[in-house]
C-alpha cells in the first residue's frame, strides 16, 4: 500500500508499507558499519520488528583499507512477519567504498537501492578494489538497474560538524552516523535510541556525543529536506508472543544461559576461559556478573583455563570453559581428564573455519567429529548444539542440567553464525526454568569401610562430593579407576567394565531427553531435511515456502548429538529420502549412515557464508522433482 504525506517542514514523498527489509551495511572495517548495523537492529528491535543479523568482518583488527579483503559488513533483516534468516538478498546496499560495492552488489535485488560515499570511488579506492584503470561503476551503465544515491557522505560530515573543533580524524570517524541518520528517515525509525546509547557511550566525552549526535541529525536533516529520496518505507511490528523482548547475539544468549544455570542449580559459577574469537564476547559478559555469584578467569592458556574449570568443578561450583576450534584441540588432553573424573564440566565451543588458524571470522559446523571423538581412548561425552542465537541460552542451560545431573563433561556447540548474529529473545517466565539442584553426597554410601566414590546410581552417575567432606575421603585423577573404590587399577578386565560403564551412562541420557519430532511437515513422507545447529532458520524458511506452495517436505532438527533422542531412527525410517545439509564435508550425515544404516545424501558448504534459503529449496526440488 502507497500513499503521499504532504511534509510541512520537509517535502513531498511516498509512504510504502513493507512486509520484511534486508538491509547490508558495507564498508572498510574502521568505517564503523557493525556499530551502524547495531543501533539501526537496536532500534527495529525496540520497536517491535522480528529480525535477524550477520554481521560479517575480515579477521584482522585492521584489515587492508579499500580492499575487498577488508570489507566489513553487517545484515539486517527486520520485519512484520516471523523472520528466520538474515535475508538471501539485499533490498538496501550502504557501500562507504568501491571495495563494499564489489563485494555485495551481486547479493542486491534488481531494483534495490543503493546508497553510496562517493568519496570512496576516487581513483585510489577504485585501484585498491581492483576495477581497471578509467571504469568507475558510478560513471558507467554497470548500476542501471539500481536505485543509485550518489552522496559524498565524507564531505557532508565535515560539514555538519564545522565549527566543532574536532580533529579530521574524529569527523572521518562519524560518517557512519550520516548514513544512520539517512536509514531512519529513509524507514521512518525513531533517533531516541541511538541518541541515549551515544550519550550513555561517551558520557566521559562529551564533545565526542555532541558530535556523533549532531552528525545523526544531520543525515536525518539531510533527508527530510532534499528531494534526492522521494520514497520512505514502514514496516509495521510483528505479531510476536506476548513478552518483554531484548535483542540479544548468540554469545550475549550462551552467557546469560549460564548465569541462569547456576541460579537453577544453585551452584556458583566459575568461567575458566582463554580469549578467542568468536567465542570471547562470553568471557566478556560474564565478567559483568560478579554480584550474581559469577567468577571469571583469563587464564595464561587453553590448557590453564579447562583445568582451572575442573579445579572449580571438583571444589563443588558449576565449572565452565569457552572456545573455539584450536582451543578444543588444546583442552582435549583434560577432557579426557574431566571424562575419567566423572565430573560435571560445560565446555562451549563456538565453531569457525579451519583447520589450524583457518577463517577465524567466518562461520562453519566442522567440529561435530571433533567433538564426538576429538579425545584419546574411548572417552564419550553428550553433545549439543544451539540453532538461534536466541537458543544458545536454552542449550547451554540444557547442558548445565546434564552435566549436573549426569556428573560429567558436555559440550555445547555454537558457531560464529549465532554467535555474532542477533534475534529478538523473550525473557523466559521464571516459573517455565525448573531448577535442577545439585546433589552432593554427605553421608557414607558403604557401611563396610570407606566411602565408595565411583558407586553409581539409576542414571549410573557417581557421587558429587565437596573437598573436606567429614569421613568421606576419596581420591580422583586421571589413572583408571577400580569398580566402586576409586583406587587406581591397572587390572585389564577392569578397565573394560569402566570403559563401558562409562559408555553406557552416555548412553542412557537419551532415557531424559525429548524425542524427535519435526519442527515442520508430516512424519512420514517423500523427504525429510535434517538439520543441526545454525543452518535451522534457512532450512525452515525453505520448508515452510515448499509446504505453502504445496510439496511435501518435512523438517527435523537435532538439538541433541549424542546420544541421539531414542527414536529419532524410527522417524527417519518414515521418509523416502533424507537430505543432510551441513557446513562442513558431511559429518551428522556419516553419523547417521553409520548408528541407522538409512540412505541420506548430504549437502556442503564450506565457504564461511551461511547457506541461503534458495540453496536449501533449490536442493530440496531437485528431490520433489
Amino acid at each position: 500500500m502507497e500513499a503521499t504525506i504532504e511534509q510541512k517542514t520537509g517535502h513531498d514523498y511516498t509512504l510504502v508499507e513493507a512486509e520484511s527489509i534486508v538491509i547490508r551495511f558495507s564498508g572498510d572495517s574502521g568505517d564503523g558499519m557493525q556499530l551502524t548495523g547495531t543501533q539501526f537492529t537496536d532500534t527495529a528491535a525496540f520497536l517491535g520488528n522480528d529480525l535477524s543479523t550477520f554481521p560479517d568482518f575480515p579477521a584482522e583488527i585492521r584489515a587492508p583499507i579499500g580492499t575487498t579483503a577488508g570489507v566489513s559488513g553487517f545484515q539486517v533483516h527486520f520485519g512484520s512477519k516471523e523472520i528466520f534468516t538474515p535475508g538471501d538478498e539485499f533490498d538496501v546496499l550502504v557501500a562507504m567504498n568501491a571495495a563494499a560495492l564489489k563485494v555485495d552488489l551481486p547479493r542486491l535485488k534488481k531494483g534495490g537501492i543503493i546508497i553510496t560515499n562517493t568519496a570512496g570511488f576516487d581513483k585510489k579506492n577504485l585501484s585498491l578494489a581492483g576495477f581497471p584503470d578509467g571504469v568507475n561503476p558510478l560513471e558507467d551503465s554497470s548500476l542501471d538497474n539500481y536505485l543509485v544515491h550518489k552522496l559524498d557522505i565524507s564531505k557532508l560530515t565535515k560539514e555538519s560538524l564545522a565549527g566543532s573543533g574536532l580533529g579530521m580524524k574524529e569527523i572521518e570517524r562519524s560518517k557512519n552516523m550520516f548514513v544512520l541518520g539517512i536509514l531512519f528517515w529513509m524507514f521512518d525509525e525513531t533517533m531516541d535510541y541511538t541518541i541515549n546509547f551515544i550519550k550513555e557511550k561517551f558520557a566521559k566525552k562529551p564533545d565526542i556525543a555532541l558530535a556523533n549526535i549532531n552528525t545523526l541529525k544531520a543525515g536525518w536533516n539531510f533527508s527530510d529536506n532534499t528531494e534526492i529520496f522521494t520514497t520512505r518505507y514502514k514496516v509495521a511490528s510483528a505479531q510476536l508472543p506476548k513478552g518483554e523482548y531484548r535483542n540479544i547475539s548468540g554469545n550475549h544468549a550462551t552467557a546469560l544461559g549460564l548465569v541462569a544455570a547456576a541460579e537453577l542449580s544453585g551452584l556458583p559459577l566459575f568461567l575458566g576461559s582463554y580469549p578467542i574469537t568468536p567465542a570471547s564476547d562470553i568471557l566478556h559478559e560474564l565478567s559483568k556478573y560478579k554480584t550474581s555469584n559469577v567468577k571469571t578467569f583469563q587464564a595464561e592458556d587453553e590448557i590453564a583455563a579447562i583445568c582451572a574449570a575442573i579445579g572449580a568443578s571438583y571444589a563443588g561450583v558449576l565449572g565452565v570453559t569457552t572456545t573455539s576450534g584450536p582451543g578444543m584441540s588444546l583442552k582435549s588432553e583434560a577432557m579426557g581428564l574431566a571424562t575419567m573424573l566423572e565430573i560435571p564440566l560445560v565446555i562451549v565451543n563456538v565453531q569457525r573455519g579451519g583447520p589450524s588458524t583457518g577463517l577465524p571470522t567466518k562461520t562453519e559446523q566442522s567440529d561435530l567429529m571433533q567433538a564426538m571423538y576429538g579425545r584419546h581412548g574411548e572417552g564419550p561425552m553428550p553433545v549439543l548444539a544451539a540453532s538461534s542465537p536466541s537458543d544458545c541460552f536454552n542449550t547451554v542451560l540444557e547442558c548445565a542440567r546434564i552435566a549436573v545431573e549426569h556428573m560429567t563433561p558436555v559440550i555445547c556447540l555454537t558457531d560464529g553464525y549465532i554467535a555474532n548474529g542477533s534475534e529478538p529473545w523473550r525473557f523466559p517466565n521464571a516459573d517455565d526454568l525448573v531448577p535442577f539442584k545439585a546433589q552432593f553426597t554427605t553421608e557414607n554410601n558403604n557401611p563396610d569401610g570407606s566411602f565408595l566414590p565411583y558407586k553409581r546410581d539409576e542414571k549410573l552417575s557417581r557421587p558429587w562430593v565437596k573437598p573436606g567432606t567429614k569421613d568421606l575421603m576419596h581420591r580422583i585423577g586421571g589413572l583408571e579407576k577400580q569398580n566402586e573404590t576409586g583406587n587406581v587399577s591397572y587390572d585389564a578386565k577392569n578397565h573394560e567394565v569402566m570403559t563401558r560403564l562409562r559408555a553406557e551412562k552416555i548412553r542412557k541420557i537419551e532415557d531424559y531427553i525429548p524425542l524427535a519430532k519435526p519442527d515442520s511437515g508430516n512424519e512420514t513422507g517423500p523427504l525429510v531435511v535434517l538439520g543441526w545447529g545454525s543452518t535451522c532458520g534457512v532450512i525452515k524458511t525453505a520448508v515452510h515456502e515448499l509446504i505453502a506452495e504445496g510439496y511435501d517436505v518435512a523438517h527435523v532438527h537435532l538439538h541433541h548429538l549424542n546420544p541421539f533422542p531414542k527414536n529419532l531412527g524410527e522417524l527417519l525410517s518414515g521418509y523416502e529420502n533424507i537430505l543432510v545439509p551441513e557446513m562442513n564435508c558431511g559429518q551428522l550425515i556419516n553419523l547417521i549412515k553409520a548408528k541407522y544404516l538409512l540412505p541420506a545424501t548430504g549437502y556442503s558448504k564450506m565457504q564461511g557464508q551461511p547457506f541461503t534459503t534458495r540453496e536449501i529449496k533449490n536442493k530440496i526440488l531437485e528431490f520433489l522433482k
